[in-house]
C-alpha cells in the first residue's frame, strides 16, 4: 500500500502541455491501428484457400502415377474473376477447389494459365456467384527497402487466415525452388510456412508480391520470399493471349569480367566495364552478332558492370537479366558490346527460351513422361525430373554420369541423352540383365541427336541386329525380331499398358 503514494505523487507533475501531448500521441497511435485493421478487413475477404490433389508422374515407371497427395495454398483475387497463386501450389494437379474466408463451402475450381518458371499461375471458378461479393486487388509498386508489408494467406496448423507482418530487406535475383529459374525476387523478415505459398504481399491495400517457396535448404530463419510486381505483370502480360510465351532468352551466356587484366586482355579501358561473353547459341536471336570474347557493356540502356550487376534505380541493383525479362516476346533489345577494343551497338529481338541450353532438361510439370520399351530395355530422355527421383538427396544419390551431364551444353548435333533406364529381364535382352542407368550415345553407330531421334531409328531399323553404345564404348546388341516378337508378352508380364509413350510417334 506505501508503494502507491510516489506513484500518486509522481502523476501530478503532468503539466497542460505534456497532458495534450499523451493525449495526441494517444488519438493518433488508435487512429493508425483502427486505419490499419480497416485495411487488413478490406483484403481479408479477397484472399482464397486453395485445395490442390496432385498425383504426379513415376519417372522410375513413366506409365504409372505416384501416389496421389493432398496439399493446400493461397491466393487472392484479382481482376477477370481469376485468383492469383503459386505455380506450385497446383503443380500436376488433378482436382483444384477453393475456399472463400469464413466460408465453408468450397468450390470447384480450374486452372487457366501456369508459369512454372515465375512460379505464379492464375484459377478461376466456372460459377460467377463465387466472385460476386468479392473484390478484385490491384497491383501496386514494389516497397521500398526496410518498407512494412502485410503478409495474408493460409499456413498449416490451423484453419483460419494469419497475417503477419514484415520488413522488406532486399531485393535481387534469385534462384526460384519451384522452377530454378534466376529471376527477381524480395525477401522479407518473416517466415513463411507451408500453406501460405500463393498469399499476397500487401502495401496500403494492394498486392506488391506473392509469396514463394524459400531456396534456404533450411538454413535460413525467419525469412520469406515473394515474387515481385514487375514479375507478376509480366506473366499477366502473358497470360492476355492465353498462350503461355514466358521469359525471353538472348542466348548468350557471360562470366563477371572484374580483372584488371582480362579487362585489358579483351580490350577495356580501366574506366569502362562489361561481362565476358562465354557462349553463343546456334538459332538465337545472338547467333551472327554476338561472338565468344564479346564483352556486353549495356542492355536496354542499363549499364553493366563486372559482377554482372545493373543499377536499375537508387534502391536497386541486380543482375543484369532483370533488363531482359521486363521484355516480352517479340521486344527489340539494344545491345551494346565491345569487341577487340571496338563498340558496337546492335537490336535483338527477344525469342522465346530454347527447351533446353544444356544436355539435360529442367524439371517439367503437368507433363506425360515419355518412354520407349524395347527388347525388354526401359529407354528414357535424361532430365531433372529422372534425376530428382533419387530423393530429396538425388544431388549425391544419383548416378554420377547422369549428374555430370548437367554441365554439358546442347547442340544441333546433340540436343539431349537417351538412358536406359533398366532392363526388363526377358529371353530378348539375356546378359543384360543388370545394367542399369546407361547413356546411349549411338544405335547402329550413328549418333543419337535426341530422344524422338532414337525411337525414329528404332521404329525405321532394317538391320538384323541393333547396337547400343555407350561413350565408353561398350556395347548392347538386341536382335531386332526377336524384340518385336516378344514385345507384348514382355508387356504383359510387367503390366505396362503400351510399349511408349503417348504421342511419341505422333506426326
Amino acid at each position: 500500500m506505501t508503494s502507491a503514494v510516489p506513484v500518486a505523487h509522481s502523476t501530478s507533475k503532468f503539466t497542460p502541455v505534456s497532458l495534450a501531448i499523451t493525449l495526441f500521441c494517444l488519438l493518433f497511435s488508435g487512429g493508425t491501428y483502427a486505419q490499419i485493421s480497416e485495411e487488413i478487413r478490406a483484403v481479408e475477404s479477397s484472399i482464397i484457400k486453395i485445395y490442390t490433389t496432385a498425383a504426379a508422374p513415376d519417372y522410375f515407371t513413366p506409365w504409372r502415377l505416384l501416389t496421389p497427395t493432398q496439399s493446400s495454398g493461397s491466393g487472392s483475387v484479382i481482376s477477370g474473376n481469376r485468383i492469383l497463386t503459386n505455380a506450385h501450389v497446383v503443380a500436376n494437379a488433378s482436382y483444384v477447389q477453393v475456399q472463400k474466408h469464413n466460408d465453408p463451402n468450397r468450390y470447384t475450381a480450374r486452372v487457366v494459365f501456369v508459369s512454372h518458371a515465375s512460379d505464379l499461375a492464375l484459377v478461376t471458378v466456372d460459377d460467377p456467384a463465387f466472385f460476386a461479393d468479392l473484390e478484385a486487388l490491384t497491383l501496386g509498386p514494389l516497397p521500398d527497402p526496410q518498407e512494412e508489408v502485410y503478409v495474408f494467406g493460409y499456413p498449416m496448423g490451423g484453419r483460419t487466415m494469419s497475417i503477419t507482418k514484415g520488413i522488406l530487406s532486399r531485393v535481387e535475383q534469385q534462384i526460384y525452388a519451384h522452377s530454378g529459374d534466376f529471376l527477381l525476387a524480395g525477401q522479407i523478415d518473416a517466415a513463411i510456412n507451408p500453406g501460405n505459398s500463393g498469399g499476397p504481399v500487401i502495401v496500403d491495400g494492394k498486392i506488391v508480391g506473392v509469396v514463394m517457396q524459400a531456396n534456404s535448404g533450411g538454413r535460413a530463419e525467419n525469412l520469406g520470399y515473394f515474387v515481385p510486381p514487375d514479375i507478376i505483370n509480366h506473366v499477366l502480360t502473358d497470360a492476355e493471349d492465353g498462350v503461355y510465351d514466358g521469359f525471353p532468352d538472348l542466348g548468350f551466356r557471360t562470366q563477371d569480367l572484374e580483372s584488371p587484366a582480362a579487362k585489358e586482355a579483351y580490350g577495356l579501358t580501366p574506366e569502362q566495364s562489361g561481362v565476358l561473353v562465354i557462349k553463343v547459341f546456334e538459332g538465337s536471336p545472338a547467333a551472327g552478332i554476338l561472338q565468344e570474347n564479346d564483352v556486353v557493356m549495356k542492355i536496354a540502356g542499363f549499364a553493366v558492370a563486372g559482377d554482372s550487376t545493373i543499377a536499375v534505380n537508387d534502391a536497386l541493383q541486380t543482375n543484369f537479366k532483370y533488363a531482359i525479362d521486363l521484355q516480352q516476346i517479340g521486344d527489340e533489345i539494344e545491345i551494346e558490346y565491345a569487341r577487340n577494343g571496338q563498340v558496337f551497338t546492335e537490336n535483338l529481338v527477344a525469342s522465346k527460351r530454347q527447351e533446353s541450353y544444356g544436355l539435360v532438361k529442367p524439371e517439367a510439370f503437368d507433363e506425360i513422361p515419355e518412354y520407349y520399351v524395347y527388347g525388354g530395355v526401359l529407354f528414357v530422355p535424361l532430365n531433372m525430373n529422372l534425376i530428382m527421383r533419387w530423393g530429396p538427396d538425388w544431388n549425391r544419390t544419383a548416378p554420377v554420369n547422369l549428374l555430370q551431364a548437367r554441365d554439358e551444353w546442347a547442340s544441333p548435333e546433340r540436343s539431349e541423352l537417351v538412358v536406359a533406364l533398366q532392363v526388363l529381364a526377358a529371353d530378348v535382352n539375356l546378359g543384360y540383365h543388370d545394367l542399369r542407368n546407361w547413356v546411349v550415345d549411338t544405335v547402329n553407330g550413328q549418333p543419337v541427336r535426341d530422344f524422338h531421334h532414337f525411337t525414329q531409328m528404332l521404329r525405321d531399323n532394317a538391320s538384323p541386329h541393333v547396337v547400343f553404345r555407350n561413350s565408353s564404348g561398350y556395347q548392347v546388341v538386341v536382335d531386332h525380331q526377336e524384340a518385336l516378337a516378344s514385345e507384348q508378352a514382355i508387356l504383359e508380364q510387367y503390366r505396362i499398358p503400351t510399349a511408349w509413350s503417348d504421342g511419341l510417334f505422333d506426326e
